[in-house]
């Protein structure tokens, strides 16, 4: 067999697609539970929202505090971004529609600050055939391929700020985004775009504004000297109000800045050819980032993988990624390119004019 070196990109590419398959096929004969796929993907959901429900629950009857709360209902809530994932390709009933669209409808209620998953369907579909593009809104929309500084730390942390502090990009990522689906789908595109925070998102990020205003506002003006006077609804509704920013608000709001701090740094931009899968993304788990990854399920680690073997479910990647890992080094995948940080997340070193 030839070596690595001696391949094309595209014999590199099947040549860790191979590998990574019949490692997945060899856990599975294995174990023939993991082949009841429809099974393990509703278990896994019921058990993270038990584990949700159950953290909830615990808060508010003054069993836990806030500070234990808000990262425990975090990592629950990072599984159900996996599945969300995994259903994006159909990995779960896809012969049952109504559980599958019930699963799809109960993992966005768990991760609210997000566009649906309906809507994101598409543009990750998108994503998978034009990453590291102008066109590729996904990545781009959570901060890939901007430069470092505190604009770039507020998209990684709030998804509409990547509208608030670059509307004009922002139109014209969508523009490149609408411009690449097909003709007679460009409209649905264009009203998924438009509809797809609606309502779920909206109320999410209202609770969330609410709550850092009312908060930052009873922090800061009394240093002036002046008094906040709310109304008595604003006052009345504010028990509530905390009670779901510990509960759901916050969770989310550190699980997806974990996320999106990951996966933003680990895929490259603007400099690679889209078809290369080699050079689409990086596999990014050094000990450092490990505070990130316990809040993504190991994203950094194993999404790489994800790029080459699109159809296996998230917890085979976690348990065949050491295989993975050291066929993907033999082809050229990167690891722990860090100097993506500096380079805008460029595959090639930026020429300074």
């Amino acid at each position: 067999m030839s070596s690595s070196s001696d391949m094309t990109s595209q014999q590199r590419i099947a040549k860790v697609r191979a590998v990574v398959m019949q490692a997945g096929e060899d856990l599975r004969a294995r174990y023939p539970i993991l082949k009841r796929q429809n099974f393990i993907g509703a278990s896994i959901l019921l058990f993270a929202w038990t584990g949700m429900i159950t953290i909830a629950l615990a808060f508010y009857y003054g069993y836990l505090s806030a500070w234990v709360t808000i990262p425990l209902i975090a990592i629950f809530a990072s599984l159900t971004h996996e599945l969300e994932h995994d259903l994006i390709h159909y990995m779960y009933f896809k012969k049952m529609p109504w559980a599958h669209h019930l699963m799809l409808a109960l993992v966005w209620l768990a991760r609210p600050n997000t566009i649906s998953p309906w809507a994101r369907r598409r543009m990750h579909l998108h994503h998978h055939k034009f990453s590291g593009t102008e066109s590729d809104l996904e990545e781009r929309g959570i901060s890939n391929g901007m430069p470092w500084g505190i604009r770039r730390v507020l998209v990684i942390s709030d998804q509409l700020m990547s509208v608030y502090l670059r509307p004009f990009r922002m139109y014209k990522m969508i523009q490149k985004f609408l411009e690449k689906q097909p003709e007679h789908e460009r409209k649905s595109a264009q009203i998924s775009q438009l509809l797809g925070f609606m309502p779920l998102s909206i109320l999410y990020y209202g609770l969330c504004y609410l709550f850092t205003v009312f908060h930052i506002s009873n922090a800061i003006v009394p240093l002036f000297g002046y008094e906040m006077l709310w109304s008595q609804g604003a006052l009345d509704a504010m028990p509530w109000v905390n009670l779901l920013a510990v509960i759901w608000v916050l969770p989310n709001y550190l699980r997806s800045f974990c996320l999106q701090f990951v996966s933003s740094n680990m895929h490259y931009y603007g400099d690679i050819d889209p078809r290369d899968v080699i050079k689409q993304t990086q596999v990014l788990n050094p000990w450092w980032m490990m505070p990130f990854q316990l809040f993504c399920f190991n994203f950094g680690a194993t999404h790489a993988i994800h790029h080459f073997v699109v159809k296996e479910p998230f917890y085979i990647r976690q348990m065949t990624a050491k295989t993975a890992h050291k066929v993907m080094k033999e082809v050229g995948v990167r690891f722990n390119d860090i100097g993506t940080f500096r380079r805008m997340n460029r595959w090639n070193e930026i020429k300074v004019k």
